[in-house]
C-alpha cells in the first residue's frame, strides 16, 4: 500500500499553495475590510485562475473542466483552505448537477460556467427548511409551456457573483416531487430581499430571495421531476470533501503561524514553546491535522476507485463531521498561543478562527452528520468505519 504522493499531485498541491500565497493571500485584508472581495476587483482574479490551470478543477476535459481525479482536486483544495475570508471560492467549482442537464443545458450552462464566464448558485435552504428539505415551500407549476416557481430561499451563496440560479422547488407543491430548475438573472418577479452580514466575511455573498411567480421555459428543468435530491447526492459528497480540505488547510496554516510564534516569543528568558503547556498545544494540534489529513486522502482515493456510494456517502459524513470540529479545535488553540496578537483582526489567525466556524453548519450541520454516520452503523454495522474495505 503506497500512501507517497505522485509527482503530478505534489505539483498540483505546490500551484494551489503558490496561487493561495501570490494571488490570494495578498487580498485578505481588503476583503476583511470591505466585507467581501471588491466589484473591481474580481475580474483580475478570474484571470489568474485561468492562467494558473485552475479553472473548472471539479468537471471532466469533455465538459470544459480540467478532468482531475478527487485525489487531485483534493490536493489543490487543501492549499486553498489556507486562506482566510472565504476567497477559495474565487477558484470556481460549477454545480455538479449541471452535467446531469441536456445537451443544450450543457451547451448554455455548464461548459461557460468551467471557463468562467458564467457562474451559477444553488437556492435550496429556506426560513422553515435547512436539515430537512422536505419542508421546502417553493413550488413550481407548469403552466402553458412554462414553470412558475413561487417562494422565498435564504443562504444563496454568491448571488452576487452568479448570473444563474439552480433553483429545488417541489412541483405542484408536492415534497415527493423535488426539482431543480436553471433561473437566468435577471428574471422577472425575482426579488432580492436582502444580503445579511455573517460573523465570516466571504468573497461574495449570500442571499436572501422571493420568487414572486417567477417564469421559467421548460427547457430550464434540470434533469426530471423528482430528481432534486438524486442530482445533489454526489453534490453533497463533493462539497464535504472540500469543506474537510478547506478546514484542513486552514488548521495547518493556524498552526504553522502559532509555531513559528511560540519559536521566536520569549518569556521569562526563554521562548514560550519549551513551556509544557504550549508544547502540549503544539503537539494536539499537530496529531489532529494528521488524523484528519489521512481521512481526507483516505476517501479521496476511495471515490477515484469507486467504492460503494453509499460507503462513501458515510465517509464524507464523517469526515466533514471530524474535519470541521478538528479545525475549531486547533485553531483555538493557535490563537491562545498567540494571545492578543492572534486576537487582532490583521492577525489571518483571528480571521480564520471566524471563518472555520461555519464549517458546522452549512452543508449539513455536525448534528446532522452525527445522524447520517448513526444511521449507517445501525444499518450496516460497526465495520463501514471500522474495517479498511
Amino acid at each position: 500500500m503506497n500512501f507517497e504522493f505522485t509527482p503530478r499531485l505534489k505539483e498540483l498541491s505546490a500551484r494551489g499553495r503558490q496561487f493561495c500565497d501570490e494571488v490570494l493571500v495578498p487580498l485578505e485584508q481588503i476583503a476583511d475590510e470591505h466585507g467581501e472581495l471588491p466589484m473591481d476587483r474580481r475580474d483580475a482574479v478570474k484571470d489568474q485562475v485561468r492562467a494558473w490551470g485552475l479553472a473548472g478543477i471539479n468537471h471532466s476535459k469533455e465538459h470544459g473542466g480540467l478532468g482531475l481525479t478527487m485525489l487531485e482536486q483534493t490536493a489543490i483544495e487543501e492549499q486553498l483552505g489556507r486562506v482566510t475570508n472565504g476567497l477559495w471560492s474565487c477558484v470556481w467549482r460549477p454545480p455538479v448537477s449541471l452535467k446531469f442537464g441536456t445537451s443544450q443545458q450543457i451547451k448554455d450552462y455548464l461548459l461557460p460556467s468551467c471557463a468562467g464566464h458564467r457562474r451559477g448558485c444553488f437556492a435550496i435552504t429556506e426560513e422553515g427548511a435547512g436539515s430537512d428539505p422536505r419542508q421546502v415551500k417553493t413550488t413550481a407549476v407548469l403552466k402553458n409551456g412554462n414553470w412558475h416557481l413561487n417562494g422565498e430561499k435564504w443562504f444563496v451563496t454568491s448571488y452576487n457573483a452568479s448570473d444563474f440560479i439552480i433553483v429545488h422547488a417541489h412541483v405542484d407543491n408536492d415534497p415527493d416531487k423535488p426539482t431543480l430548475f436553471l433561473v437566468d438573472k435577471p428574471a422577472q418577479n425575482l426579488v432580492h430581499l436582502r444580503s445579511p452580514k455573517f460573523m465570516h466575511n466571504f468573497a461574495f455573498d449570500h442571499a436572501e430571495l422571493r420568487f414572486d411567480d417567477v417564469t421559467v421555459p421548460e427547457d430550464r428543468m434540470l434533469g426530471k421531476v423528482g430528481q432534486g435530491f438524486e442530482l445533489t447526492k454526489d453534490w453533497f459528497v463533493e462539497t464535504r470533501l472540500q469543506i474537510a480540505s478547506h478546514a484542513l488547510g486552514a488548521a495547518i496554516r493556524a498552526t504553522e503561524l502559532a509555531n513559528d510564534y511560540a519559536t521566536s516569543r520569549h518569556q521569562f528568558g526563554r521562548a514560550i514553546r519549551d513551556f509544557q503547556g504550549v508544547e502540549f498545544m503544539l503537539a494536539d494540534m499537530a496529531v489532529e491535522i494528521f488524523a484528519t489529513k489521512t481521512m481526507l486522502y483516505r476517501i479521496a482515493w476511495e471515490i477515484d476507485n469507486g467504492l460503494d456510494r453509499k460507503q462513501i456517502h458515510a465517509h464524507a459524513s464523517a469526515l466533514k463531521l471530524h474535519s470541521s470540529e478538528m479545525a475549531g479545535r486547533v485553531i483555538d488553540k493557535a490563537l491562545q498561543i498567540l494571545g492578543g496578537r492572534g486576537y487582532m483582526r490583521e492577525n489571518p489567525v483571528e480571521r480564520l478562527y471566524r471563518d472555520i466556524r461555519v464549517d458546522r453548519i452549512w452543508e449539513g450541520t455536525s448534528e446532522i452528520q452525527r445522524v447520517v454516520v448513526a444511521g449507517q452503523i445501525r444499518k450496516r454495522g460497526l465495520a463501514v468505519f471500522s474495517d479498511w474495505m
